[in-house]
């Protein structure tokens, strides 16, 4: 099991950037694929970003391929997600997110909390 805490959300306005960071309490933080998802009002949590445990493999969805770029720190146990180019459809509470033993983040079993990112027009 490994806790994850998010961070960085806020208001922002179309077309500005945000930069949610994960931080992870485990050691073992290195040998999980991390990813990100988001979940609207009144709509299914949907997957954002992947990123592998060497960070040498990023998957993302195509509503965000191009603006939003993950990345991590295996020293700092962190994870990072960069919004660039927001419009108000990217409103949601994102989530931070861990498997083990895999590549891509598919059915992981822990979540953080969460963190808010609203954008307004």
């Amino acid at each position: 099991q490994v806790q994850l805490v998010e961070s960085g959300g806020g208001l922002v306005q179309a077309g500005g950037s945000l930069r949610l960071s994960c931080a992870a309490s485990r050691r073992t933080f290195s040998s999980y694929a991390m990813g990100w998802f988001r979940q609207a009002p009144g709509k299914e949590r949907e997957f954002v970003a992947s990123i592998s445990w060497n960070g040498g493999s990023t998957y993302y969805a195509d509503s965000v391929k191009g603006r939003f770029t993950i990345s991590r720190d295996n020293a700092k146990n962190t994870v990072y997600l960069q919004m660039n180019s927001l419009k108000p459809e990217d409103t949601a509470v994102y989530y931070c997110a861990a498997e083990r033993g895999v590549f891509r983040v598919v059915a992981p079993k822990n979540w953080g909390k969460g963190t808010q990112v609203t954008v307004s027009s």
